[in-house]
């Protein structure tokens, strides 16, 4: 029965942190990041919300990454607001990955068509 609980309060910080980026965060570095995933530790106290965003560049996700990571406190501080939980998780960014592979995996199949 926990496990339904974990998913809804993951689902509740996937829907309230992207508005919290949106509206509320106002550093530039962080202005195209979109949050994809999010995973909730069972006993509620750690998030990991994997993000994505259009830059292809290492230094603009390194910047990204500084970015959230310096906003931390003030999405933690938001959602801790709109939740009803009785300790807000602490809140770790991970770049998602799978848009990249994605990507990847779409130029290589575009590729052996050229070849054909």
């Amino acid at each position: 029965m926990a496990n339904y609980r974990v998913e809804r309060v993951a689902q509740e910080i996937f829907r309230e942190v992207n508005e919290i980026l949106h509206l509320k965060v106002k550093d530039p570095r962080v202005a195209g990041i979109t949050i994809t995933d999010v995973h909730v530790s069972g006993d509620l106290q750690h998030a990991t919300l994997y993000y994505s965003s259009l830059s292809d560049l290492a230094s603009q996700r390194q910047a990204e990454q500084t970015g959230l990571d310096k906003a931390t406190g003030i999405i933690r501080k938001e959602l801790g607001k709109q939740l009803r939980l009785y300790k807000t998780p602490e809140l770790y960014f991970k770049r998602d990955e799978s848009v990249d592979y994605g990507n990847r995996i779409d130029e290589l199949i575009r590729q052996m068509h050229e070849k054909k």
